[in-house]
Formats: structure tokens, C-alpha cells, sequence
């Protein structure tokens, strides 16, 4: 059946609605949406009741802007995690990259995106300020700018880069070039991701040739 002959209204719009979501094509949607359709009511409820709660109650971590279901994330109120080194990140996607490495005990910042003025995000839409509060306010002595490795992720790391010159305590590093020129840290393999973790490097080393 072709999408834009449906015989209902009602699975049009959750066919439209569906293909609002990033990778799904109208096709795929019609796909899900017949799916859903035979399924009983209290699985299609549970679907819905997770949705809801998913925007409604979730909440972003006070200290680091990650996702949590409490004021404070999970990593940043372990004692046994290194509050003292400070990995940023463009988004929640790179933390449970990171994570899934099982390579990194330090803590997370989420920085919310990357310096982009073609897309209109500049530096005040991002938690940066928040980073240099953590800095001034917090026991940090390692900041890992763990960014993509694209022209906006690397102008973003020599602003804050800029930014912690200032810290004399503090040692900036960047992770090691094992993830390739334009890639997401999220699409990484877990072994380059975390060796590029282990072997980071002091983020002036990178205009050295």
C-alpha cells in the first residue's frame, strides 16, 4: 500500500507523526503504525505511559547536564568516581559511549552541542559557563575535551581551551586521534573510543607537528 493512499485518517497522522523521528522514512512508519495496531491495548498503554514519563520526568543532572531521574546523575554522586578529572562532551550520546568503554572513572560535562553559526548555536547557548563555575568552585585538575573531532568541535575546544588558560592548576588534554578526522565519538568502536580515552594528550600537543 502506498503511504500516501491510507485508507484512515487517524493512521496517516501516526504514520506522520512517527516519521517525525530521526532515520524513519514514511514506509518505516507504516510499518510501525500496523504494528502497533495489533498489538493489545496493554502494551500500546505501557508505549504511551514510557513516552509521557520520558518527557515529563526525566530530569538533567544539576552538575554535569546529563539525563537522570534525579537532580544528580548516578556518576556524579558515586564517591568512587574521580571528581577531580572532568571529561566534556557534546551530548548524552558520547557519555554512554564513553561508558560502555568501561575505560574512564572520571566525571562527565555535557556541554548541549558544539559551536556551530551556520546552525545559529553560539557560545551562550552552550553549558560552558557551567563549566568554568565547576572548575572555580570544584577540586579539578584534569579537564578531557572530548569533542568531535569536526571543524565545530574544534572550535569549540580552542574557546574553551581559551577559557581554562586562566586555571593554572588544571591540565587540558584532548583525546588521542585514534577516532578519524569527522567522526561522532557515539559511532566510535568501544576499543578505539577507549584507547583514545587512555592514550589522551595535553590539548597544547595538537598544534605540534
Amino acid at each position: 500500500m502506498a503511504v500516501d493512499t491510507l485508507p484512515s485518517r487517524i493512521l496517516e497522522n501516526t504514520v506522520n507523526e512517527l516519521s517525525k523521528l530521526p532515520g524513519i522514512g514514511k514506509r518505516t512508519a507504516l510499518r510501525f503504525a500496523l504494528y502497533l495496531l495489533k498489538q493489545p491495548s496493554s502494551e500500546i498503554d505501557g508505549l504511551v505511559t514510557a513516552l509521557v514519563q520520558l518527557k515529563s520526568d526525566i530530569k538533567y543532572c544539576k552538575r554535569c547536564h546529563c539525563i537522570s531521574d534525579d537532580d544528580i546523575c548516578p556518576v556524579c554522586s558515586n564517591p568512587k568516581r574521580d571528581g577531580t578529572t572532568v571529561c566534556v562532551v557534546e551530548n548524552i550520546q558520547d557519555v554512554m559511549a564513553i561508558e560502555n568503554t568501561q575505560q574512564f572513572n572520571g566525571v562527565y560535562h555535557v556541554l548541549g552541542g558544539v559551536i556551530s553559526p551556520i546552525d545559529g548555536i553560539g557560545i551562550n547557548d552552550l553549558h560552558i559557563a557551567d563549566l568554568i563555575t565547576r572548575i572555580e568552585t570544584e577540586n579539578v585538575k584534569e579537564v578531557i575535551l572530548a569533542l568531535p573531532t569536526t571543524m565545530e568541535g574544534d572550535t569549540t575546544n580552542f574557546y574553551i581551551h581559551r577559557q581554562l588558560q586562566k586555571f593554572d592548576n588544571v591540565a587540558v588534554s584532548t583525546i588521542a586521534r585514534g577516532i578519524a578526522i569527522g567522526d561522532n565519538l557515539e559511532y566510535a568502536d568501544e576499543v578505539t573510543l577507549g584507547r583514545s580515552i587512555l592514550n589522551r594528550v595535553p590539548f597544547e600537543n595538537v598544534f605540534k607537528r
